[in-house]
């Protein structure tokens, strides 16, 4: 599954960009930026690391647009990697 480069999240496009040393630095593999509309996914993971990153971050988005403004970071985890796990296997493209 290729990570887009723009995702619309209930009207909103989030850019999706690649940083060099977020996790080296910010102990972080990717991040959402809401006022920016922006997805971060750390650059030197491997490429199905990447996806379930991306993933994850999207649970994030998806979350946050839908008016959760408080996220348990353990549910959104455990989602996402199921989540990941599912559209992968299963190869589903709509």
């Amino acid at each position: 599954m290729p990570i887009p480069l723009q995702v619309n999240v209930a009207g909103i496009d989030y850019q999706v960009q690649y940083q060099e040393g977020m996790l080296r630095t910010y102990n972080l593999m990717g991040q959402v930026l809401y006022a920016e509309s922006r997805i971060d996914i750390d650059s030197s993971m491997s490429k199905t690391k990447k996806e379930q990153v991306f993933i994850h971050e999207l649970v994030h988005a998806m979350l946050k647009e839908s008016g959760y403004e408080e996220q348990d970071e353990d549910m959104v985890n455990r989602l996402s990697i199921v989540l990941y796990q599912v559209l992968k296997q299963n190869d589903l493209k709509f």
